[in-house]
C-alpha cells in the first residue's frame, strides 16, 4: 500500500495560466542551451588559453636556463639588481649570461656605451673612471672562457675589480677604449648564494 502524498491546490485568486505557444518554448530552450553552453565554455576556454600560456612559459625558461653562451638582450631588472650591475643608457651590444651553482653565482654582461653611460655605470657601481688601471685585463681566464671573451683586439684596455663583503657581489670591470667615444664594457659579477 503506498500512500498518496497531498497535492497543492491552485490558489483561488490566481486565474490558470494559457498553455506556453510554440514560439515561447523555443525562445526558452535556446537562453537555456546558451546558458548551458556558456557555463560549459567559458572555463575549458580559460583552461585552455592559461595551459598554452603555461606550456609557452615554461619552454621561454627552458630557453634561457639551456643557455650555454651570452645571449643578446638586457639581463632582467631583478638580476641588474641582485648583480649590481646597473646597465646604462643609452647602450648597445647589450648580451648577457648566468651561471649558478651551490658555491657561487655570476652574471656576465657586455655592452657599449657613450662616455658619460660609462661614467654613470661606474658611478652606480660605486667607483669611478679614475679607479680603472692601463692595461689591467681583471677578467681571468676561466671567465673568458665561459664566456667567449678575448681580450686580444686594439685596445687600450682598462680594468678594475670592485670587491666587496658578502654578500654584495664583486665585480670584475674591463673596458676597451678602442673607440673612445663608445667604450665597450665587459663585467662579471658573482655572489656567493
Amino acid at each position: 500500500m503506498t500512500a498518496s502524498l497531498p497535492r497543492q491546490a491552485a490558489p483561488a485568486d490566481e486565474p490558470p495560466r494559457p498553455p506556453e505557444d510554440r514560439r515561447h518554448m523555443i525562445r526558452r530552450r535556446a537562453i537555456t542551451l546558451l546558458i548551458i553552453g556558456l557555463l560549459i565554455g567559458v572555463p575549458a576556454g580559460y583552461l585552455v588559453i592559461s595551459a598554452n600560456q603555461s606550456r609557452n612559459s615554461g619552454k621561454d625558461k627552458e630557453a634561457k636556463y639551456s643557455a650555454t653562451s651570452l645571449a643578446a638582450g638586457y639581463p632582467s631588472k631583478v638580476q641588474r639588481r641582485l648583480y649590481q650591475v646597473p646597465v646604462p643608457h643609452p647602450a648597445d651590444s647589450v648580451a648577457y649570461y648566468e651561471t649558478n651553482n651551490w658555491k657561487t653565482s655570476r652574471l656576465y654582461v657586455e655592452f657599449r656605451t657613450t662616455n658619460a653611460g660609462l661614467d654613470a655605470f661606474l658611478n652606480g657601481v660605486g667607483v669611478g673612471r679614475e679607479d680603472l688601471k692601463k692595461g689591467d685585463i681583471t677578467i681571468s681566464a676561466r671567465d673568458q672562457h665561459i664566456s667567449g671573451w678575448r681580450f686580444t683586439g686594439p685596445g687600450p684596455w682598462w680594468g678594475l675589480v670592485h670587491a666587496q663583503k658578502n654578500p654584495a657581489p664583486t665585480q670584475d670591470i674591463v673596458v676597451n677604449l678602442a673607440n673612445p667615444d663608445f667604450p665597450m664594457v665587459y663585467v662579471v659579477s658573482r655572489t656567493v648564494p
